[in-house]
């Protein structure tokens, strides 16, 4: 028998139009589910990348407020030097009289005004005197025996420190009492 062309074309056709919907439509849920996943992996993709900038912009932030805060750290902690100064001199004029006395009087203003401004940018003065010694804040400079002061208090403070908003600037200089030395 020869192939006629309608017999070839009958040929080609499948034999059951049923069989073959059945795999198309299991092709499209292949395809379909397929493209789920992978939207739904694009959505999680999407959810972190949005988590990762959300993260990066709340950290930038929180560094940008901390350069702000600490930002003149450096000349806050110089102008501690000029106001040590200023101390060391009303220490000094403390008995003047005359002339001196109205000398001591505009360091005394002058020190006020700079202790203001120090606070005003958030700094802090450190006198732990009579306190607990904290290694933290403080530069033990010797030991000396108290019975008045349990050991490991400070027992005078020779230079204060300083905190810029709870960040040590610098630590206090300090004598640390100990306990008296029994007699044998």
């Amino acid at each position: 028998m020869t192939d006629t062309p309608e017999t070839q074309a009958s040929a080609d056709l499948p034999s059951d139009p049923g069989n073959e919907l059945i795999a198309e439509i299991a092709a499209l849920n292949q395809e379909l589910e397929q493209a789920r996943a992978d939207a739904a992996a694009a959505k999680d993709s999407q959810l972190r990348a949005a988590a990762d900038l959300e993260n990066t912009r709340r950290r930038l932030e929180r560094d940008a407020a901390s350069s702000l805060k600490f930002a003149n750290e450096r000349l806050l902690g110089d102008l501690l030097a000029v106001a040590d100064s200023l101390e060391l001199g009303l220490k000094a004029a403390g008995t003047a009289e005359g002339a001196a006395k109205a000398l001591a009087d505009g360091m005394q203003l002058t020190y006020r005004q700079l202790m203001a401004v120090l606070e005003k940018h958030g700094v802090k003065v450190v006198d732990p005197t009579g306190q607990p010694f904290n290694p933290d804040h403080h530069q033990a400079m010797t030991m000396a025996e108290s019975a008045e002061l349990p050991a490991n208090h400070v027992l005078s403070t020779m230079q204060k420190g300083y905190l810029l908003h709870e960040r040590l600037l610098r630590p206090a200089m300090v004598v640390v009492s100990k306990a008296p030395a029994t007699a044998a």
